[in-house]
């Protein structure tokens, strides 16, 4: 007889102040699976008496209703699948040992895409990983049929606003490819956890920025414990978001760590156009990023006319070949083609400190999927 699994019998032996990162039976990571039914509400009393409860503030919605002025329209910053985000503001006086600082509030449409099984999935995830590179989950709610999320405040908002918005000023080069390298270390740092984590949905709304521009993925409603002992995939209904997700995942629904890295490349194709994953404003194939933009990046005399005119040429050109190449294995049809997160963020540190300076004429040789590649300018490696 299978003994059903809840949080008080996993986490009942606890104490609370082991560190998350042990991987003992004792003190594994908690995962969606690890509840038999997930789907079904798990009372308040379980999460805040596991460990997850020692990390996270519990909110009352009188608490929340004060945070944000009573849900006030004006305080929205952003709405998903999920719900609307709101603005808040915590005072020191609301509860010892939580400083006074801004805040977002996530809260569940209860007619939306996505349901209570996300909010848990976020709890489960946020609430046990940490990283310089992932969002800070400060607090929930759960009263009755409400549900919310109480998240660190980020003063840029998205990638996606700050990149494709009508009235925002160009990001630098420099700032693009500081972007894309610690978004980079946020997944290679959930791939190569101890037990790794596919994340489903990385894409430039989901890449969130301080007012440093630091990034902080944001958004584990859909992420997935990766693969275990000989299995080589996670098998699971299609979701994600058109335009980023890996072909090999929606026509069989095999999830890996490499659909991620697909996923990035789609986004380093964004920083390096300027052009969304997927605009129907735009005539036949270029309604589609990854298909218009590919055989671009294999012909050098193309390869320029494919990079943000708003740059106006302010950017590095050798650092602009690197780019390319990434963008063209990162986004391969052929999931074993594309390079794992650690070798991309060795590429992508590569590219840090260039100054943004008028592009000079440059060549460049067209990477072979198949084998390795090499960049050339003047018979020298780039690396």
């Amino acid at each position: 007889m299978t003994q059903k699994l809840t949080w008080k019998s996993i986490f009942g032996c606890c104490n609370a102040k082991s560190h998350l990162k042990q991987t003992s039976s004792l003190h594994r990571r908690l995962s969606l699976s690890d509840v038999s039914d997930p789907t079904s509400p798990l009372s308040v009393d379980d999460l805040s008496t596991s460990i997850l409860g020692s990390k996270l503030h519990v909110f009352t919605l009188a608490e929340l209703r004060v945070i944000t002025s009573n849900f006030w329209p004006s305080n929205v910053i952003g709405e998903g699948g999920f719900g609307k985000v709101y603005k808040g503001f915590v005072t020191d006086k609301l509860r010892p040992g939580l400083m006074a600082q801004p805040v977002a509030v996530k809260t569940l449409d209860l007619e939306g895409l996505q349901g209570h099984r996300e909010w848990l999935a976020e709890i489960i995830f946020l609430g046990q990983l940490e990283h310089p590179n992932l969002v800070k989950l400060i607090g929930y709610c759960w009263e009755e049929e409400h549900r919310l999320l109480v998240y660190e405040y980020m003063a840029r908002g998205s990638l996606e606003n700050q990149l494709f918005a009508r009235y925002s000023s160009t990001l630098p080069w420099s700032t693009r490819m500081k972007i894309a390298l610690e978004a980079a270390k946020g997944l290679a740092f959930l791939h190569e956890a101890d037990k790794p984590v596919i994340y489903r949905d990385f894409k430039s709304s989901n890449i969130l920025l301080d007012s440093d521009y630091t990034v902080k993925l944001s958004d584990f409603g859909l992420a997935k414990d990766g693969p275990e002992g000989k299995e080589t995939h996670v098998t699971t209904r299609v979701m994600g978001t058109q335009g980023y997700a890996a072909p090999e995942y929606l026509t069989t629904g095999h999830l890996t760590i490499m659909s991620d890295v697909y996923s990035f490349g789609v986004v380093l194709l964004e920083l390096l156009t300027g052009i969304r994953s997927l605009d129907n404003t735009r005539p036949g194939r270029e309604q589609s990023l990854v298909r218009w933009a590919r055989p671009l990046l294999k012909d050098q005399e193309k390869l320029e006319r494919l990079i943000d005119p708003r740059l106006e040429a302010q950017f590095s050109g050798k650092g602009a070949l690197k780019v390319a190449a990434l963008a063209y294995k990162c986004s391969s049809h052929l999931p074993k083609c594309r390079p794992t997160m650690s070798y991309v963020v060795k590429i992508l540190e590569s590219l840090q400190g260039f100054d943004d300076q008028l592009v000079v004429p440059f060549v460049y040789v067209v990477p072979n999927e198949k084998n390795k590649y090499f960049e050339k300018e003047e018979g020298k490696n780039f690396y």
